[in-house]
This record gives structure tokens, sequence and C-alpha cells, in this order.
């Protein structure tokens, strides 16, 4: 996942705020595009090295054509390493240790501040022409720089996937309070569906709702606990509403609302429950929505946002922009690298990427193109009116699969919230004195 003093810029918040379809502004200088036609041909021809993720492969900015374009400009050949999705960390962390990098690596920034140490591996890119262009930096920001580059500013929305035609077939409104969604879950158990899949086999996808409900309460009632639990001045223990959180998403499997084999089900399961008509929910990003669409086009599937509670006013979570370009510090040729980083900038070919991939421009001079209908939604339901929150993920400063375990040891029965909170806490405060922050 498929997440600052010493955190990404809550600034981002702000950033998945101001999303908006009308990414249009004045038009850029050639200089401000990031034009790099100047360096174009006559010079000796350089090899980059660009490492990306296997998983990530079909990523936007290693397309083959585009690649073409930019050697055909700027004699300058891309070559690909293609890394092992579960070694993908590992391999880079030795790369970096050994001075072996590659010139350009795609990662995602919030992992990248926890699991490459951004401030010491890579570049500022605060200089560079295109930053003057940015709709949003803080997408991507850390530490107060520009430390990654990307077409687009928009997020990973989390929050429950759900089937638009099973809810009107029940004649069920998206529920606003927590009585409400349990009303739901039980008008849909009783029509012969399943309320929600858990596929929580994959331990990651147990962190899901949590993840966006923690960063709800923070953004609404304690604006600085990531702080606090970050500078070790709270404990995880000390927040009672991430313990009632935890008891919520239980409790919907002791009810009977989910599928029964909550830990043997998996992630790569869940297309197929939406596919088949068998589930009418589940705690998910819209990517889910995006995936079960390119394989039915007759799918009709939403976002909305869990509610923790009866108060009617429940936010989206956001999760970090993912699948950025960073430049290494010691990348053996940084110009070159810098200059592919213009080329994708540059207006013409930024706005054929964008369109490609219906992403919300980050550019003020490339448009974005008309969204899907899920994406309008939650633009006009939730981004729009100022109703997102910054997932835990985006605050968090080391890698967090304990955590996931211990959710997981929840519905085993052999760990209560309480425990859970406690073990993770414990971790927590070992990883964060390992690291060397200060407070441990």
């Amino acid at each position: 996942m498929k997440q600052k003093a010493r955190k990404l810029s809550i600034g981002a918040l702000a950033a998945v705020f101001a999303l908006t379809l009308a990414a249009c502004g004045n038009d850029s200088s050639n200089s401000e595009s990031g034009d790099s036609s100047s360096t174009s041909g006559g010079g000796k021809k350089v090899t980059i090295e660009l490492a990306l993720s296997k998983s990530s492969q079909d990523s936007a900015f290693v397309q083959q054509d585009l690649l073409d374009e930019f050697e055909k400009k700027t004699n300058i050949k891309v070559n690909l390493q293609l890394l092992p999705a579960e070694q993908t960390s590992t391999v880079l962390q030795t790369k970096l240790a050994v001075n072996e990098t590659p010139d350009i690596l795609q990662y995602n920034l919030a992992s990248a501040t926890t699991d490459l140490n951004l401030e010491r591996n890579f570049e500022i890119l605060d200089d560079q022409p295109w930053v003057s262009r940015l709709l949003n930096k803080d997408v991507l920001s850390a530490y107060g720089h520009v430390y990654s580059f990307h077409v687009s500013q928009d997020t990973g929305m989390q929050g429950v996937v759900y089937n638009k035609d099973i809810f009107k077939e029940l004649n069920l409104e998206v529920p606003k309070t927590y009585d409400e969604f349990l009303a739901a879950c039980e008008k849909i158990k009783a029509a012969g569906y399943t309320p929600l899949f858990m596929p929580f086999k994959d331990n990651w996808a147990a962190n899901v709702m949590p993840g966006a409900a923690f960063g709800e309460y923070v953004t609404k009632n304690e604006p600085t606990l990531f702080d606090d639990l970050n500078a070790n001045k709270k404990k995880w223990t000390d927040v009672p509403a991430f313990q009632t959180i935890l008891d919520q998403q239980y409790d919907l499997y002791k009810k009977g609302y989910t599928n029964t084999d909550v830990l043997s089900d998996s992630y790569d399961m869940a297309a197929g429950q939406f596919l088949d008509k068998k589930v009418a929910m589940m705690f998910m990003g819209d990517w889910l929505i995006e995936s079960v669409e390119q394989q039915d086009a007759n799918m009709n599937l939403g976002l909305f946002a869990y509610p923790t509670d009866n108060s009617g006013d429940a936010y989206l979570g956001a999760s970090p922009l993912g699948g950025q370009l960073f430049v290494p510090k010691q990348a053996k040729h940084k110009a070159e690298a810098e200059q592919f980083l213009n080329f994708i900038a540059e207006k013409e070919v930024a706005q054929k990427i964008v369109n490609a991939q219906g992403y919300v421009s980050n550019f003020n001079d490339v448009t974005t193109p008309e969204l899907p209908d899920y994406k309008q939604e939650i633009l006009d339901n939730y981004i729009t009116p100022k109703k997102t929150a910054m997932t835990m993920d985006a605050y968090m400063l080391v890698d967090r699969s304990e955590l996931y375990r211990s959710l997981q040891d929840q519905f085993t029965g052999s760990k209560t919230s309480e425990k859970v909170l406690q073990a993770w806490g414990d971790k927590f405060a070992e990883l964060m004195k390992d690291k060397g922050e200060a407070g441990f």
C-alpha cells in the first residue's frame, strides 16, 4: 500500500483539499515549463538508470514511447532497473548504503521518509524550474522541501467502497452516522449479501479503516497528537478513541456482518467478490474501484467516509500520493536525471500523461480531464467541502508491520484492542529509539 516536523508536511492535507477540476492557470514560459529542447541532440550519449518495483512497471513515467521521445530529444537513454516487488525496499536500502544508486528511482514519498532516509539520501528539488508551476507543492514535500516529482496531485482516498446497485435495490442511503451504518449492515445481511468483505489474511488491509479513522480523529480533535506520539509525549494507549475504533472494526465481525474467514481471505479476492455481487461494502481505497471497473465497466461502485460516531460529519481518508520520482544525492548522472524530470514536466508532455491516466493535474498550465463518476463524487462530496483527513500513514516515521500483525491478533481473539495498542506502542518506541528519534 498498498503513508512532518519529522513527518510529511501537514500542508499535504491542505493540498488534498485544494484538488480542482479546473487546473488551468496562466500559461508559463518555456523556461518555467522545463523545456529540455535547448540541450537536445549533438552531445555524447548518456545512459541513466531508473529503478522501480516490478509491480510499478506500468507507471506512466516509464512507458517506452515516452522514454524514446526523451532519448530522441536529448540523446539521453533511460535504462530501467526492475526490482522484485517484495524486496524493493531492501534492495534500495542496500544500493543507497554502498553508493550504487540509480540516477532516478520511483517510490512512495511517505515510505521514503521511513524506509530510505529521505533527508540524507535524496536531492532537494526546490530550485527546479517546474516547481514554480505546481498547484500543490505539499503532496511532493517533506520537512519543508520538495523532494519528489509527479504530474498529479491525486491521492488515494480511503473509506468504504460500496456497490451502488445493491444500495439502490435495498433503498439504502449512504450512512452518515455509526447507527445508520449498523442499520445498513443489518438490512444488507437480511437480503442475503455479505455487508462487509474483510481480507485480513493480508494484514495491511486490517489497517485501512483504523488508519483513516485515526487520521480523522486527530484532524478533528487533537491536531498535534501525532507530533506528540512521535516525540514520546503521549502513548498510543493514551487515546481512548483509538481503542474505540479498533473495537468497532472487530464488532462488525462479531455481529456477523463480514465474511466468515477474515484471516484466510486475501485482498486479491476483493475484485471478484464485487464482480460476483457477493458483497456490498469493503474498507478500502478508491484504487479498488478502478480495478473492478477495469474488469467490468458496468459495475457501479462508489466510496463514502466511514462514520465512527453519530455526529453526521464523517471525513474521508486521504493517503499520501504514491509513485513519485526521486533523485539520489549519489546519482552518477544527476544533471541528466533532473533533465528527465524537466522533460516530463513540459506542458505538452505532462498534458499527455494527465489525459492518458485521468490524473488531477498538479501544474497550473495542464488541464485535468473529465474524471470518472466515482472520482467526481469524491471531489464534490468530500474534497471540495474540505471533508478529508490525511491517514495515519502520513505521520508515521517507522515501519508499521507489527501494528498490522497485532490487528490480525485481535481477530484471533488473542488480543483485545487495548493489548493491540499496548503491543504497538512498545514496538513503536523500540523502532523510534533505534531510529534515533528524540524523546525515545
